[in-house]
């Protein structure tokens, strides 16, 4: 399965869980609905069951944009403020609308008001909770009182009813946090991959170029200054830019692509052969045979880079170069003479984001000047 197929996945098992809250948060609802409305049903007061109907369906409305906005991540803080004060502004409006239904008979706004302490946990902080219960239980007894009603009935209905469905509500909304928490999480860790495979992209570009065109440069001003004295020489010189170039080009677009298959070994020669015909003498040790593909990937990118700086950071007569493996461990040794007193320009950044390529491999690199002589030298677990 590849990734766009799991996340495609992911995101279809996330809509279906957030449809399954918001079935089961609907349910809700409907006890404000139908409970309440069995007090309109009483009430024979055909003026007072209508304003009483009224009042019912305008909270449950309100509380239904409420359960959606608390699992409807993508929706602004504004239209969740909204609907939350519309609610606030229904429940104050059901007091006189609701609260005289069906008086002494049935507890009809006890069951709203449990419905709103049942939100109270999707409405406020933690903190503020306790003062909304307290609040709810105060106007629940008060209306009990002023409808003539049993307000020990009231609070029963009021604050044990809406414990319950405060518990459930919270709970439910909690795993859904849950989910929506994990889905960004694995969203996060998709945007880190995706990143860290560009910084290797970025990397191996820079790997391939750096070298490439140091040696291109170098060739090129090599035959600028033949041009007048060896006009031979200088075409020779610059067929080999016009062949450097095209390979470059070559080699990149295989990088980007996805497609360049690393050979030490033809990398070891190539970067011997440019050596060579800068004037350096290079001697070589072949790279063991049984070295991993990702071994000889990273040594490969810190020989380009070792070559690269054998020519613009020094004026060498002689360089070696040797690829050995020692058990677990492969070492890459590059050593030079005519090393330059100052290091590589404050641009340059090639040492260090090979010594962090290495480091994910478990690899270090270090670097030594002993008078005149530069080494480089790579080691790289390769396991048994």
């Amino acid at each position: 399965m590849t990734q766009e197929e799991a996340g495609s996945r992911a995101d279809r098992r996330l809509r279906r869980a957030r449809t399954a809250t918001l079935v089961s948060l609907a349910t809700g609802v409907w006890v404000s609905l139908l409970l309440p409305l069995v007090g309109v049903a009483r009430e024979p007061d055909v003026v007072r069951a209508a304003l009483g109907a009224l009042g019912v369906v305008g909270f449950a409305a309100g509380q239904a944009a409420v359960l959606y906005a608390a699992v409807t991540p993508w929706l602004s803080q504004r239209w969740r403020r909204r609907s939350q004060s519309g609610l606030a502004a229904v429940a104050l409006l059901t007091v006189p609308l609701v609260g005289p239904v069906a008086a002494g008979a049935w507890p009809t706004w006890a069951w709203l008001g449990a419905s709103l302490l049942g939100m109270a946990p999707l409405l406020v902080r933690p903190p503020v909770v306790a003062a909304v219960a307290a609040a709810t239980l105060g106007v629940s007894a008060g209306v009990g009182l002023w409808s003539g009603g049993q307000v020990s009935r009231f609070l029963l209905v009021t604050g044990g009813v809406g414990a319950g469905t405060a518990a459930v509500n919270w709970l439910q909304v909690w795993f859904w946090d849950l989910l929506v928490e994990a889905r960004e999480g694995q969203l996060a860790q998709g945007r880190l991959a995706a990143a860290e495979e560009r910084l290797r992209l970025a990397r191996d570009v820079h790997d391939v170029l750096g070298h490439n065109l140091t040696v291109i440069a170098l060739k090129a001003e090599l035959a600028a200054r033949l041009a007048e004295v060896d006009a031979e020489r200088a075409g020779r010189e610059a067929t080999e830019v016009q062949r450097l170039a095209t390979s470059a080009l070559a080699e990149v677009r295989a990088t980007v692509y996805g497609y360049r298959a690393v050979d030490l070994a033809d990398q070891l020669a190539a970067v011997a052969g440019v050596l060579r015909s800068c004037g350096v003498r290079c001697t070589t040790v072949p790279p063991p045979a049984d070295l991993p593909a990702g071994a000889a990937s990273d040594l490969a990118a810190v020989l380009r880079e070792a070559g690269t700086n054998v020519l613009r950071h020094s004026r060498a007569g002689w360089c070696r170069i040797d690829i050995v493996r020692d058990g677990d461990v492969a070492r890459l040794t590059v050593a030079n003479d005519g090393a330059a007193s100052r290091g590589p320009d404050q641009h340059s950044n090639g040492l260090r984001g090979l010594t962090d390529r290495l480091a994910e491999a478990g690899g270090r690199l270090r670097v030594r000047r002993e008078e005149n002589v530069f080494t480089l030298e790579a080691t790289l677990p390769v396991g048994s």
